[in-house]
């Protein structure tokens, strides 16, 4: 196991004081069998007034109400918590869902809902059959290894860019562009899971390298902020978790913090403000990972 502890530190600027609108902050995971929280912290300035609640999909969201103006908002969440990552060797699916295609169940169909639905248009197919190309690579469809070769396709193909700019890439621009963002790479791989019938959703987290705690060797890409990848649903193993921005399966790396059927659902930090035009001046995110191996509780 490894024990790690988070810090994500936001700071909004503004050229004078602003009064703060309503913001809802998504920062602070649940408990699991893979993730065990020991404490955690939340630090708002200006004060404001929290109050928590489970969202439609389960995460832990806090409501903050702010009391006065500032020209500078700062908020800091950090948590401790014992991350028990699933190996890949260990995802088990059942026989009947081993090899594509195959149905999910009755019962189960009824709660995925529409994680199984496509949600962005593809009319020329683009995003379908990129996919699909990776079902007809192989004569023995088997369905992780369709998943595998899609995660690690994505890395390979993709060139990661730090994008600035707010929200995320529709999929067939992340396509043609052949570039994009963990957020990007994300909904893509999810709209391209999608189009062969699986079940997906959007994850948002954080990212560790393992090279903290002397393992591995990979060049890790979107450390230092917060991170997105995508979770699968599959009979037997449950919700997977593949990361096509680093083509990690399985959970290892990877700090689950809220889940979501589509990334807008999913923003860590989101508000308002009111002021003057031009008030705005930026914004800066830092996200610090330590790592420590087992035995350092």
């Amino acid at each position: 196991m490894t024990i790690l502890t988070v810090t994500h530190r936001t700071v909004y600027r503004y050229a004078s004081p602003v009064e703060f609108g309503e913001h809802r902050l998504m920062f602070r995971p649940r408990d699991s069998h893979d993730l065990r929280l020991l404490d955690t912290s939340l630090s708002i300035t200006p004060s404001a007034t929290i109050r928590w609640l489970h969202d439609v999909f389960g995460n832990s969201i806090a409501i903050a109400h702010f009391h006065e103006m500032a020209s500078e908002l700062t908020v800091v969440s950090s948590f401790r918590a014992v991350h028990y990552p699933l190996a890949l060797r260990q995802v088990e699916i059942e026989p009947y869902a081993a090899r594509y295609p195959f149905s999910y169940s009755a019962a189960e169909v009824a709660d995925l809902g529409r994680t199984a639905e496509r949600h962005y248009p593809d009319p020329d197919h683009k995003v379908g059959l990129w996919a699909r190309q990776f079902v007809d690579a192989g004569p023995d469809r088997n369905t992780m290894g369709i998943l595998i070769a899609m995660t690690r396709a994505i890395r390979q193909q993709f060139a990661y860019n730090y994008r600035f700019e707010m929200g995320t890439q529709d999929p067939v621009l992340t396509y043609d562009l052949r570039s994009g963002s963990c957020r990007d790479f994300a909904l893509f791989m999810m709209e391209a899971a999608r189009s062969l019938g699986f079940a997906a959703r959007f994850v948002t987290g954080y990212l560790y390298d393992e090279k903290l705690i002397g393992g591995g060797s990979e060049t890790i890409v979107g450390t230092g902020e917060s991170h997105a990848w995508v979770q699968i649903y599959l009979p037997g193993a449950g919700w997977v978790e593949f990361d096509p921005a680093n083509a990690l399966v399985g959970g290892k790396n990877l700090i689950r913090v809220g889940v979501a059927r589509d990334p807008s659902q999913a923003i860590p930090l989101a508000g308002t403000f009111t002021g003057l035009t031009g008030s705005f001046l930026g914004m800066t995110v830092g996200v610090e990972v330590v790592a420590q191996p087992d035995g350092a509780l």
